[in-house]
C-alpha cells in the first residue's frame, strides 16, 4: 500500500512537471502571438497612413507637372481616361478598397514618370517616396496640419515596437537637431562612507581633512570647515587606502572593473598628492589581473617601497620600488581571505599579513620571500585575525574574532624537539581579553597607548602600552561597531563604523556623527517642493531626510519593511513612502511620525506620485495596478478613489498631467498607457489623443520626449530612472552602468548627445532635481552613496556647450 502511494506521488510529481512545461511553452507561444499581433497592427496603421499620404501626393504632383509643363495636362487626361475605360474595369468611385485606389494611383504615377517627369525633371531621384511626399505636401501647403498631426515613430526594445506620436507643434521631425544641454554638472558633495566591509580606510591629514572612500571616489572632508574635495581617477569601487609617511601622498586601489565589452580593465595602484589631487604614479599597470585588497607604504626608509595584496585566489603579495615604479618581488600568500598587510616599522624587509585563521611573517631577501606562520600553540586558534599594529617596542599586536588582543614575539628555535636545523618561530607571548565579539580595529597613539574597537559590545577601549585598560566608551548602537580608528591629536578621534558612519569625539565627551549614509541598496529618492531637502530610503529600512545646504542628515527613522519609492506632497508638510510589501506610510516632516498607514496589494510598490495640486495620490504597484487616492486635510487624510487596471506587467514609472486630470504610466513590459482619472480611472485606448498633453513632471523612461536617452540595442533595463528639470530644459538619466547622463529636454531622436558623469560604483537607481534646479541628486544602488551635483549654467553665449557629448572625469 505504501509503495502504491509513493508511486502515485511520483506520477503526480511527473504530471505536474509536464503541466508546468506545457504551460511554459503555451505562455511562450502566446507571447510570440501577441508580439506578432502588435507588429501586424503597427504594419496596418502604417499602411493606412501611406494610403492617406498617396491621396495627398497625386494632386500635388499633378499641379507641379502642369506648372512646369502645360503639355502634361493633356498626358494626364489621356492616362486617366485610358485607365478608366480600358485598364480599370470599375469607375474610381466604385473601387472596393483604398488599396485598389492605391494600385490605380501607382499606375498613374508610373505613366507620369514615363511620359512627363523625365522631360519636366520634377521628381527627386531619392528612392524614398515618403520623404519626397512630405516635402511636396509642405511646399504646397495642402493639408499640412493634418499630416503633421498623424505622424508617429517607433522605437524597439527587445524586438518589441513602441509607437510614439509626434506632438502637433513639431512640423518636421527629421529636421530636429539634437544637442547636449548648455548646463553641466559638477560634483558638490557625497553622502556616504564604506565601512561595512572595508578596513583601515580612514586617515586624518595635517590639513585638517579626513580622507576616506565610498563608491569610486576618495573624499577629503575638512572636519571644521565642512567642505569636501574629491579624488576621482578610479574607475570602479575603491577598496583600499594608505597614507604615506610624509602625510601628503596617498596610495589607493580598486576592485577589478570591466569595460563595455565585459573585459577586465587593467588595474593599478594610484599614488597621488592629497594637496593638489594630482596623480603622481600608477604602480603595476597591467600586472594586476584582479582587484586590489590592501596596500601599505614602508616606514623605515620614508616610504620608498609599497606592498600590495591583490584579490586573486592566491592573494598575491608584491613589493614595488616607488622611485622606479618596478616590482621587487612577488609571492602567493594563501587561498584564504587576507585582511591587512604592513611593513615592519623598523625593517622594510619584514612584512606581516593576517586574515582568516592566519598570521604570516614574511622576510624579503634578494628578491625572494620566505614565510613563517604564527604559531598559536596552547591558545585557541581564532577563525579570523581581523587587524594588527606594531607596538613602540616592535611587537606585533593582533585583534581576532574571539575578542582577544594577542601579543606576538620571536621565540628561539627548540633544538631539543625539532633538531639542529630548527629555526626561530613567531609565537603568542600574551593574550589579553579585550571585547565581546571580534576586535575589528587597533590603533597606536603617539605615546604608545593602544585603542581597540569591539564588534558586539560597540565599545572603544584605551589601553596603556603594556595593555592595561585605562578608559572606555560605547558607540550608540544605531551607528554599528568601530571598523577603523584614526587619531586626530592624541585626544580627539575619528571612528569609522560598520554602519557607514564616521564619528568624531573623545572618551570624556562622547562621539557624534560627522558623516552618515545608508548601509544597503537604495531605490527611493524624492526632493522637497520648496526647500533644499530630500528623502532617501532603501533595503536597510531607513528613511532619511537630508539637508542639501548644510550637507547633513536632518533625521531618520526605521520602518518595519524596506522602502522603494517616495514623493513629497506639494504643500511640503508630508511625504509618502512606498514599501516592499504593498504597504505605504505617510510621514509628518515636522513631528517625524507616521500619520497614515495603508496597504494596496501584497507586492512591492515602485512609484508614489502626488497630483500637481496635491488633491490626489497615485500608487504604482508590482501587482500591475495603479491605486488612486483622494487627499484632503493638507495631505493627512486619504480615501481610495479608484484603480487603474490595464497594464499587463508591473508599474515602473508614472506622471500626472499639469491639469491633474490624466496619468501617463510605464510598465515592466515597456507599455506606455494613459488614464483619465476624473472619468473614473479610465484607460485611454487612443494614445494618439494624448500626444499634446503637458505633464507636470517627466519621470517615465518611455515617451516621445525622452526617446533619445535610450542607446541602440538597449534591453529595457538599461535605464533605471530619469527626471526632467523643473525648468523643462534638461533631463537627467540614471543608467545601469554606473553613469549619470544629462540630456537637453526634449530629446526625441535616437542617439541624442549628452554629458556623461562617472563616480558611482553600482547601478544608478534614481535621480532627482532639487526644487530650484540648482542641484541634481543621484543614488547608487549597492554603493550606498548619494551624489549631489551642482548644476553649472553658462554665463554667456560664448560658454555654451558644444554639440559634441562630453564626459566628466
Amino acid at each position: 500500500m505504501e509503495s502504491s502511494t509513493n508511486s502515485l506521488d511520483d506520477v503526480s510529481v511527473d504530471g505536474s512537471g509536464e503541466s508546468a512545461d506545457r504551460a511554459s511553452v503555451m505562455e511562450t507561444r502566446l507571447q510570440a502571438q501577441e508580439d506578432e499581433i502588435t507588429l501586424l497592427k503597427s504594419s496596418l496603421a502604417d499602411a493606412l497612413r501611406r494610403i492617406h499620404l498617396h491621396e495627398q501626393l497625386l494632386p500635388v504632383l499633378t499641379q507641379q507637372l502642369i506648372a512646369v509643363n502645360p503639355a502634361a495636362a493633356r498626358i494626364i487626361n489621356q492616362v486617366c481616361c485610358h485607365d478608366s475605360i480600358h485598364g480599370g474595369r470599375q469607375p474610381r468611385n466604385s473601387l472596393r478598397t483604398k488599396s485598389d485606389y492605391l494600385v490605380l494611383q501607382k499606375r498613374q504615377i508610373k505613366h507620369l514618370n514615363k511620359k512627363a517627369v523625365s522631360s519636366a525633371n520634377l521628381l527627386c531621384p531619392s528612392p524614398n517616396l515618403e520623404n519626397r511626399a512630405r516635402e511636396l505636401v509642405a511646399n504646397s501647403g495642402s493639408r499640412r496640419g493634418t499630416y503633421s498631426q498623424e505622424q508617429s515613430i517607433k522605437m524597439f526594445i527587445r524586438g518589441r515596437p513602441i509607437t510614439m506620436y509626434i506632438p502637433s507643434n513639431i512640423q518636421n521631425y527629421e529636421e530636429l537637431k539634437m544637442e547636449p544641454p548648455s548646463e553641466r554638472l559638477e560634483l558638490d558633495w557625497i553622502y556616504g562612507y564604506r565601512g561595512r566591509d572595508c578596513r583601515a580606510n580612514l586617515y586624518f591629514l595635517p590639513t585638517g581633512e579626513a580622507v576616506y572612500f565610498t563608491s569610486c571616489v576618495i573624499v577629503l572632508y575638512h572636519i571644521n570647515k565642512r567642505t569636501q574635495r574629491h579624488y576621482r581617477k578610479h574607475t570602479d569601487c575603491v577598496r583600499c587606502l594608505t597614507l604615506h609617511p610624509d602625510k601628503v601622498r596617498i596610495a589607493s586601489g580598486q576592485t577589478a572593473g570591466v569595460d563595455k565589452d565585459g573585459k577586465t580593465v587593467q588595474q593599478c595602484v594610484h599614488i597621488w598628492d592629497s594637496t593638489t589631487l594630482v596623480t603622481l604614479q600608477q604602480i603595476g599597470l597591467g600586472t594586476f589581473h584582479k582587484g586590489l585588497g590592501s596596500v601599505a607604504f614602508s616606514t623605515m626608509d620614508s616610504g620608498v617601497f609599497l606592498c600590495v595584496i591583490d584579490d586573486s585566489n592566491e592573494h598575491m603579495l608584491s613589493v614595488w620600488d616607488c622611485t622606479k615604479g618596478t616590482k621587487q618581488a612577488e609571492v602567493k600568500t594563501t587561498n584564504e581571505a587576507v585582511f591587512a598587510v604592513e611593513f615592519h616599522p623598523a625593517d622594510s624587509t619584514n612584512i606581516i599579513t593576517c586574515g582568516k585563521s592566519h598570521v604570516h611573517f614574511w622576510t624579503l631577501s634578494s628578491g625572494q620571500f620566505t614565510k613563517k606562520q604564527g604559531i598559536f600553540g596552547k591558545y585557541k586558534k581564532p577563525k579570523f585575525i581581523q587587524c594588527f599594529v606594531f607596538s613602540l617596542t616592535g611587537e606585533v599586536l593582533t585583534g581576532d574574532s574571539e575578542g582577544n588582543i594577542l601579543t606576538w614575539g620571536k621565540s628561539a628555535a627548540d633544538i631539543k624537539t625539532l633538531g639542529k636545523g630548527a629555526k626561530e618561530t613567531f609565537q603568542i607571548m600574551r593574550q589579553t581579553k579585550a571585547h565581546e565579539g571580534s576586535v575589528f580595529t587597533l590603533c597606536i597613539l603617539k605615546g604608545g597607548a593602544v585603542l581597540s574597537g569591539g564588534s558586539k559590545d560597540h565599545k572603544i577601549t584605551r589601553w596603556s602600552a603594556d595593555l592595561a585598560p585605562e578608559r572606555e566608551c560605547e558607540i550608540p548602537e544605531n551607528f554599528g561597531a568601530a571598523r577603523t580608528i584614526a587619531d586626530m591629536d592624541g585626544e580627539e578621534l575619528l571612528v569609522g563604523t560598520t554602519r557607514n558612519a564616521i564619528l568624531r569625539g573623545t572618551f570624556s565627551e562622547g562621539f557624534v556623527a560627522v558623516v552618515q549614509g545608508h548601509v544597503d541598496e537604495m531605490w527611493g529618492l524624492a526632493t522637497h517642493p520648496s526647500i533644499n531637502v530630500f528623502l532617501s530610503c532603501g533595503h536597510d529600512r531607513q528613511v532619511c531626510v537630508w539637508n542639501t545646504e548644510e550637507h547633513k542628515l536632518d533625521w531618520s527613522i526605521t520602518l518595519e519593511d524596506y522602502g522603494l519609492c517616495a514623493d513629497f506632497c506639494p504643500n511640503g508638510s508630508v511625504v509618502s513612502v512606498g514599501l516592499s510589501t504593498g504597504r505605504w506610510v505617510v510621514l509628518d516632516l515636522l513631528t517625524r511620525e507616521v500619520i497614515a498607514d495603508f496597504v494596496d496589494g501584497n507586492e512591492q510598490l515602485s512609484v508614489m506620485r502626488y497630483s500637481p495640486d496635491g488633491s490626489c495620490l497615485a500608487v504604482g504597484s508590482h501587482d500591475n495596478f495603479i491605486y488612486i487616492y483622494n487627499v484632503t486635510e493638507n495631505g493627512r487624510h486619504y480615501t481610495r478613489f479608484g484603480r487603474c487596471n490595464g497594464h499587463s506587467s508591473f508599474i515602473t514609472h508614472l506622471d500626472w498631467s499639469k491639469d491633474g486630470g490624466y496619468i501617463m504610466s510605464n510598465s515592466g513590459d515597456y507599455e506606455i498607457l494613459y488614464w483619465d482619472i476624473a472619468a473614473g480611472c479610465k484607460l485611454l485606448r487612443n494614445r494618439f489623443e494624448s500626444k499634446d498633453r503637458e505633464w507636470a513632471s517627466y519621470t517615465c523612461v518611455l515617451g516621445f520626449h525622452v526617446m533619445g536617452v535610450w542607446l541602440e540595442g538597449s534591453d529595457g533595463t538599461d535605464i533605471n530612472a530619469l527626471c526632467r528639470s523643473h525648468s523643462e530644459s534638461m533631463v537627467a538619466v540614471a543608467d545601469d552602468f554606473c553613469k549619470v547622463h544629462l540630456f537637453k529636454y526634449p530629446c526625441p531622436k535616437p542617439k541624442a548627445p549628452s554629458h556623461k558623469y562617472e563616480g558611482h560604483g553600482s547601478h544608478v537607481t534614481n535621480v532627482r532635481f532639487t526644487h530650484s534646479d540648482s542641484h541634481l541628486l543621484s543614488m547608487g544602488g549597492k554603493d550606498t552613496s548619494i551624489f549631489q551635483w551642482r548644476v553649472i549654467r553658462p554665463t554667456s553665449a560664448s560658454s555654451t556647450a558644444s554639440s559634441e557629448p562630453s564626459s566628466s572625469s
